[in-house]
């Protein structure tokens, strides 16, 4: 490599504005919030199953006797 090429690459590195231009900014609060939601409604599937699987075990036995 040859020193221009290195001093070209050393001032891109150091303007700060061109790295932080391109960033977005997270805001945790809305990720805690989609994760949240996501809890809700794996607990929700969670329980219609469990729901599901007593009641069909329920009907069977019912059937049974």
């Amino acid at each position: 490599m040859s020193s221009e090429s290195l001093n070209r690459t050393f001032a891109k590195i150091d303007n700060p504005s061109v790295l932080s231009g391109t960033a977005k900014s997270v805001d945790v609060n809305v990720l805690k919030q989609r994760l949240i939601n996501k809890k809700k409604k794996e607990k929700v599937k969670r329980t219609i199953v469990l729901s599901s699987v007593v009641a069909s075990l329920g009907v069977l036995t019912f059937l049974t006797y």
